[in-house]
């Protein structure tokens, strides 16, 4: 009974409960609504200030081309419907009337409702994932229009490797560089086009800038902003808009940032733009005419755009000019025009579009005529050939660079001008540091034909250690020196079919005269008034005989002559007038049997007498107190140079007598000749190239002297042969017997020796091992031909504890006698030919 009876009042207790709890939560619900009202307004002042910010977050971020986010727009909508709701429970409260109980209830659970909603919007409201996805994606590409490089054969290679690159990681910054108006930007624009037409673009978005050489941060970052459909603000600074586009790009997966036509290092960092090492997979290109942009730029790998070949330039020619190129009479002028603009494709265009619909042949004729002569007559290409080319020059930079360019163009067109002979000239001129010594000014001189090849307006010659200059280059450059700018004004009429010269063309503001290579038959015998030129330029005419009294006299201030290879046979009394004469040139005069030169050419540095007939060296030349280069290469009929003549010459610091008869002697071999011993005097010699009879011995004290030639090359023997070599520090020696003469000396100076047609190597080994405490860390080539071991005096059997070359790189054998093998030969000189990269 206890158990039936605690069953039925567990069933009657639990629904009591229930209905107990049930009446106590209407209850609480109903004598809450007051503060429950007031909870909703509070909140939903709450949620309308809320709705307002993002309102106006979401307004500027739509102006940026940004996409509000789903759930903020469902968000917006549950605010709006929630609205008329609240404005109807302020409008009629629920009633406090306590027999309406149902009623009251019904509107005090509505005022519950509403206040969770709001609640459940104010925590949705902080959107932590943020308003507005990350951007509107502009389109990938957007196709640029303009010309494009179809059938150019030259720069779709180039396309083609920049492509290439382009899908390489271990590339992110690529240059594109080249001569002005060379096609870099139709190139680029091509790619830009072609990645919109294939499927072989990578990246989210591609942007492209065209940066200018009057370089504006602030027009950069707007052309940036707007490819990005980002709102670019007037006031705002270049710091802060760096900030914004820095943001944007980091937001995007990939992007190729094409820079065209950059003249300067840009700031990544200052525009906003991510580095690509740190925003991986995005890459930028840049396009520039000065190799030394993209070093300052630091590009990983760098492109340049060469000239059109011929086939190339005749098509777009034709393309320009229309079918009248291809007119019968009009067709041979047309073809010559297209190839005097020298593969340029700006050239080019301007020409044949210049030239479109002309039908006589005599204006194709007037034409060709006018750019043979670099005259820019031809309409459109003064302002836009020659006067974008000249903005490269214009951007030179350093002491007289740009002096040292329009001085190339005093050569012929296409010719291809040897290193070494343009720096003597610059040297000459003063161009280059005068008190700089001639290996550091050569030093300086290549620095500068760096820069001026980097700059696209030199480019390597046609053979090796020379440089030449476009043509169109070459154009402008004579252009720039028909006025007087920069005090550089010339007369140029090198390369010209010329028989004579026309004094009329002369005039007081010329500075520099060049009719090189112009086959001039006779020059003018008069006095032709130029008190201004400091470079007179006559080499190659080799028509004329004599250089006439009277016309050197009005060239009074002359530094540089150049009378080489022309047919002279004397130079005129009139040069004792040339007291500012800095450099002589009379290389290759095959008729100069005497060359006598005045004490008042004292300022003369340079004298070349190479390649002439000269049987002796005159003693007036030691009144040449400045003489600083002195080459008498190729002279081979020189048989003497008295003693003292070399010694007397105490500012000389080089002496070639490369392939010449002339054979130095060493001390005690012949009286009233110089010597050897008579070079190691001149403190200031730094190279030296000459033929000794014998080998000279040199003491501790003369080791200083030869250590501190920066390049020198000695023909030992008494028939020394000639030889060429790379290497700074070269020794060759011939038909010596070891029996009599040592040459240990002569390893431990060299980085290069030859030995050749010598007798007893054996004991030159044995030598070797026996009197070397050290290896001869400085050879790093060594020649032996025709060479024989004794064999009634064998190799002793000594061998050196550690290897003497141990620098050796190339090693040549050829003809030798007495030996097996390689290790017979060298073995007891311990050679383990660790560096050996080259055997013959």
């Amino acid at each position: 009974m206890e158990v039936l009876a605690a069953a039925v009042g567990a069933l009657v207790i639990t629904p009591a409960k229930l209905l107990c709890n049930c009446v106590c939560s209407k209850i609480n619900t109903t004598i809450n609504v007051q503060s429950n009202l007031d909870d909703v307004e509070k909140g939903m002042k709450s949620l309308i200030d809320r709705r307002k910010e993002i309102i106006h977050e979401t307004e500027a971020a739509m102006k940026e081309g940004s996409e509000i986010r789903a759930p903020v727009i469902t968000w917006f909508v549950d605010v709006e419907e929630l609205q008329p709701r609240v404005n109807q429970i302020h409008e009629s409260k629920p009633s406090t009337c306590f027999l309406n109980f149902s009623k009251r209830y019904k509107g005090s659970r509505e005022v519950e409702e509403i206040l969770d909603n709001i609640k459940r919007l104010l925590k949705a409201g902080k959107f932590p994932h943020g308003l507005v996805y990350p951007t509107r994606v502009p389109k990938a590409v957007e196709h640029i229009p303009g010309p494009s490089i179809q059938g150019q054969t030259t720069a779709s290679k180039v396309l083609e490797k920049t492509m290439r690159l382009l899908s390489d990681d271990r590339f992110q910054r690529i240059g594109i560089w080249g001569l002005g108006g060379v096609g870099k930007t139709t190139m680029v624009r091509t790619l830009n086009n072609e990645l919109k037409s294939t499927s072989r673009n990578i990246f989210g978005v591609i942007i492209w800038v065209t940066v200018s050489k009057n370089l504006d941060m602030k027009q950069v970052q707007t052309q940036i902003a707007l490819r990005l459909n980002l709102e670019m603000k007037m006031e705002e600074s270049v710091e802060r808009m760096a900030i914004r586009l820095h943001q944007r790009l980091m937001n995007e997966e990939k992007y190729l940032l094409i820079l065209d036509d950059v003249w300067q290092k840009l700031d990544l960092d200052s525009l906003g733009i991510p580095q690509p090492d740190v925003h991986k997979g995005s890459k930028i290109i840049l396009t520039t005419r000065f190799m030394e942009v993209c070093r300052k730029m630091m590009t990983d790998v760098e492109v340049k755009v060469d000239v059109l070949n011929d086939e190339e330039a005749w098509q777009l020619f034709s393309q320009k000019a229309g079918d009248v190129a291809h007119l019968e009479g009009i067709k041979p002028f047309a073809e010559a025009i297209a190839r005097e603009c020298c593969g340029l494709p700006l050239a080019i265009i301007i020409v044949g579009a210049a030239m479109r619909r002309k039908t006589k042949v005599e204006l194709w004729e007037d034409a060709l005529k006018e750019l043979q002569r670099s005259v820019p007559s031809v309409e459109g290409i003064e302002d836009e050939v020659y006067k974008p080319l000249k903005w490269s020059y214009d951007s030179l930079q350093g002491n007289n660079t740009k002096s040292c360019f329009l001085y190339c163009s005093l050569f012929p067109e296409d010719f291809s001008i040897e290193v070494s002979e343009l720096v003597l000239h610059w040297r000459a001129e003063g161009l280059i540091d005068e008190q700089q010594n001639y290996v550091d000014s050569v030093n300086r001189g290549i620095a500068l034909i760096e820069n001026l090849k980097d700059s696209c307006l030199l480019e390597d010659g046609s053979k090796k250690g020379t440089v030449k200059m476009h043509d169109v280059v070459h154009d402008v450059a004579i252009w720039i020196t028909s006025s007087s700018e920069d005090g550089c004004k010339s007369l140029v009429r090198s390369g010209f079919c010329l028989s004579e010269i026309s004094v009329g063309e002369f005039s007081n503001s010329l500075k520099r005269v060049s009719f090189m290579n112009s086959h001039i038959k006779s020059l003018p015998n008069c006095l032709i008034q130029c008190p201004e030129v400091s470079t007179l330029l006559l080499q190659g005419s080799c028509p004329f005989e004599e250089v006439p009294e009277r016309f050197l006299l009005g060239f009074e201030t002359l530094k540089v002559l150049n009378l080489s290879r022309t047919n002279i046979r004397s130079l005129p009394v009139s040069i004792i007038q040339l007291g500012n004469l800095c450099a002589l040139f009379l290389r290759h005069c095959k008729y100069i049997e005497v060359v006598s030169l005045p004490g008042s050419l004292s300022k003369l540095q340079i004298l070349d007498l190479c390649g002439t007939s000269i049987r002796n060296l005159s003693a007036e030349i030691v009144l040449l107190s400045n003489l600083r280069q002195l080459d008498l290469s190729y002279t081979r009929k020189l048989k003497t140079i008295r003693a003292g003549i070399i010694f007397k010459l105490s500012c000389l610091e080089v002496l070639d007598v490369t392939n010449s008869s002339y054979q130095f002697l060493v001390n005690g071999e012949e009286e009233g000749e110089t010597t050897f011993e008579e070079l190691i005097q001149l403190d200031g010699l730094l190279v030296l190239s000459i033929k000794l009879k014998s080998i000279p011995l040199l003491s501790s004290d003369d080791l200083p002297w030869i250590n501190r030639l920066r390049r020198f090359q000695i023909l030992i023997g008494p028939t020394a042969y000639t030889f060429l070599t790379t290497h700074d520090k070269s020794v060759a020696v011939s038909k010596i017997d070891f029996t009599q003469d040592s040459i240990l000396q002569l390893w431990d100076i060299s980085n290069s020796l030859v030995l050749k047609n010598c007798s007893n190597l054996n004991l030159m080994l044995d030598d070797l091992v026996i009197n070397t405490d050290v290896g001869f860390i400085a050879l790093k080539s060594l020649t032996i031909e025709r060479c024989t071991i004794t064999k009634s005096c064998p190799v002793r059997g000594l061998a050196a504890c550690f290897d003497l070359l141990p620098n050796l790189e190339e090693l040549t054998l050829g003809h030798l006698n007495g030996i097996k093998s390689i290790s017979e030969l060298f073995g007891q000189l311990g050679l383990r030919f660790l560096k050996l990269n080259q055997l013959k």
